[in-house]
């Protein structure tokens, strides 16, 4: 079955119908997926290689034991470029299911963009509104799920996850060390842009979440 809609966006609520209300009105845990919840592999698309990273499936169920809508947003250029395709994805996603499963921890929601000035065809767009770091995949989930979407939070390993976050008017941001880089100076600057309204940490990895946002409280 694909999830792809007529944007040539990857769109996937893993909830049925009747669950949607659960989650109205509640902020959200958006999740980067590669070298935030799975070790990064440049253009990942065999699912022998997904590795989950230390916590992330502990801290994903504690956030659907709270009742926290978990949503991963993740650019996936590599389909834009024809490095892989859709049923490639879908593979490795339903092996990360399959890993978070075995700990009784889920995604309730993934939306995916393949758009890239570099893609083909298609795909090959400068400034997609759906590609990080601009926002629309989050305010895409909003209107599926009707979020909090003003004190959800973001947590990803690049500075365009932070980005996307404080565009879609979040309240924070969680940078984590796990991923292909730390980008250390660039979530300065979004840390200092509008601290009173947009908050932006930066934890070892997702294992420390818990202990740091909001959310858990």
């Amino acid at each position: 079955m694909s999830f792809v809609d007529d944007e040539g966006i990857w769109v996937e609520v893993k909830l049925n119908k009747t669950d949607f209300s659960q989650y109205r009105g509640r902020p959200a845990l958006f999740l980067d997926r590669d070298g935030t919840i799975i070790e990064h592999v440049p253009y990942l698309h065999r699912p022998e290689q997904v590795v989950l990273l230390p916590g992330a499936a502990e801290t994903i169920g504690l956030a659907n034991k709270l009742a926290i809508p978990v949503i991963l947003v993740t650019n996936q250029s590599g389909v834009g470029r024809g490095y892989y395709n859709w049923d490639d994805f879908s593979n490795v996603q339903n092996n990360i299911y399959k890993k978070l499963r075995q700990t009784d921890a889920w995604i309730d929601a993934i939306l995916a963009c393949p758009f890239h000035s570099e893609a083909s065809g298609i795909f090959k767009q400068l400034d997609h509104p759906y590609r990080k770091p601009n926002p629309g995949m989050l305010f895409r989930a909003n209107e599926l799920l009707s979020l909090d979407l003003k004190n959800s939070w973001i947590v990803g390993d690049s500075a365009i996850d932070i980005s996307a976050g404080q565009s879609a008017g979040c309240r924070g941001g969680a940078h984590v060390l796990t991923g292909n880089t730390s980008e250390e100076t660039e979530i300065e600057k979004i840390k200092f842009s509008d601290p009173e309204r947009y908050k932006v940490i930066s934890i070892s990895s997702i294992k420390d979440l818990a202990s740091c946002i909001p959310l858990f409280e």
